[in-house]
């Protein structure tokens, strides 16, 4: 980022540019592998700049993996917000699998979500993916939808983010059983992560 071009931008959009940057970071080392100054060299400013805004590596991997979650909670929470659900109708299952779906492409801020996930040997990570997953399964049990099937569709959508994760819609043979497995888990969402976004 040139000088010019800096002075122009308001904290705001400084603050949104790094956070990006940081997605995309964290999402291809993780938390351990991602050092402030790559966060830095991804957003073309300096690691003291980044430090300054954010604190720490930890505060900013937080920043980021809590607004990759709240992405998923606030897709569900439009749907539930937008027309009345019932929980017995396939047609309004269908929206809330519509509302993950559209945000599979990009697979940058589903990958920081699953590195947050599986830190669980840093407390302050781990604290904040119990209580993302648990905002979660409160907003999908607002379909009224019992337990079971609220585990069942937040699952459902784990299988996805895990195969994502390994980019098995990106290796597709026949005859693979990985490959059967990822036609019948996408379905339809298979082409869409298959154009361009």
């Amino acid at each position: 980022m040139n000088a010019a071009k800096a002075t122009r931008m308001s904290a705001d959009d400084r603050r949104e540019l790094v956070i990006a940057a940081a997605t995309r970071a964290f999402a291809r080392g993780g938390y351990a592998g991602t050092s402030t100054d790559a966060v830095a060299r991804e957003a073309g400013v300096s690691q003291p700049y980044v430090v300054r805004m954010f604190g720490t590596k930890l505060e900013l991997f937080l920043e980021v993996f809590e607004r990759a979650v709240g992405r998923i909670r606030d897709a569900f929470a439009a749907v539930l917000d937008d027309d009345p659900f019932d929980p017995a109708s396939d047609d309004d299952r269908a929206r809330m699998g519509i509302a993950y779906t559209e945000l599979l492409r990009d697979q940058d801020f589903l990958q920081v979500m699953m590195h947050g996930f599986s830190a669980g040997g840093v407390p302050e990570i781990s604290a904040a993916a119990r209580r993302c997953m648990g905002e979660v399964f409160a907003t999908v049990r607002r379909t009224g939808w019992d337990d079971e099937e609220t585990r069942d569709f937040i699952a459902y959508g784990m299988l996805l983010n895990v195969m994502i994760s390994m980019r098995a819609h990106e290796h597709l043979g026949e005859g693979d059983p990985l490959t059967a497995l990822t036609t019948c888990a996408f379905g339809d969402a298979l082409e869409m992560l298959e154009s361009p976004a």
